[in-house]
């Protein structure tokens, strides 16, 4: 099976303020450049193949981390439409009942004018299959969104009930896919950090 590796970005000015941040290409904030220069890249990780999302974000933290990569448009962040940007008090204020509502619909929840979870998941998913013909140990530095599509691909997680497991960001999450396509969970939480100071967990 090859093995499958990915990485969030560092913490935007958006994460440390709680908007929702989709492809809208928000660059890493002064606290998220100084907090991917504490990540160390395992050495088993060094010899993969590495993708990175168009936006500035994972770019920029690919760029940190030493990597070399190829830019893969399959990788960029859920499209939250007319959400991106906003906290989730202010969707609470503007929707009330209704955005709790829309919110069980878990995978299949549409923003205004955005995608649905579902939809990034495929195609992900299409970009894995790929991945897993040419049977080469791969990395990506990329999104939540990403991360948690990888993660629903590999349990069936519907993204209504809690995620299957914590996820940590300053973290590789190892992932391994067969020849069909199919994933599975290897290792997460996978510690990226050198310097044991504490910042802010990103949102």
């Amino acid at each position: 099976m090859t093995p499958l590796a990915l990485i969030r970005h560092g913490p935007t000015l958006w994460n440390e303020q709680r908007k929702l941040q989709g492809q809208t290409d928000i660059p890493l904030s002064t606290l998220g450049i100084q907090r991917v220069n504490t990540w160390v890249l395992p050495d088993k990780f060094k010899n993969y193949q590495w993708f990175a999302s168009p936006l500035k974000r994972a770019q920029k933290t690919a760029s940190l981390l030493g990597l070399k990569t190829k830019t893969e448009p399959s990788l960029i962040e859920m499209d939250w439409g007319q959400w991106d940007g906003l906290t989730g008090q202010q969707l609470q204020e503007k929707y009330g009942a209704e955005f709790v509502k829309r919110k069980k619909k878990g995978i299949d929840l549409r923003p205004d004018g955005g995608e649905t979870p579902r939809e990034v998941r495929n195609r992900v998913h299409k970009w894995i299959k790929i991945i897993a013909k040419n049977k080469r140990p791969t990395g990506a530095v990329s999104h939540q969104g990403i991360i948690r599509a990888a993660i629903s691909l590999a349990t069936g997680w519907n993204m209504i009930n809690p995620a299957p497991e914590e996820l940590e960001w300053d973290a590789v999450q190892l992932f391994r896919v067969d020849l069909n396509g199919n994933v599975k969970i290897d290792q997460l939480n996978i510690s990226l950090i050198s310097n044991k100071k504490i910042y802010p967990e990103p949102r």
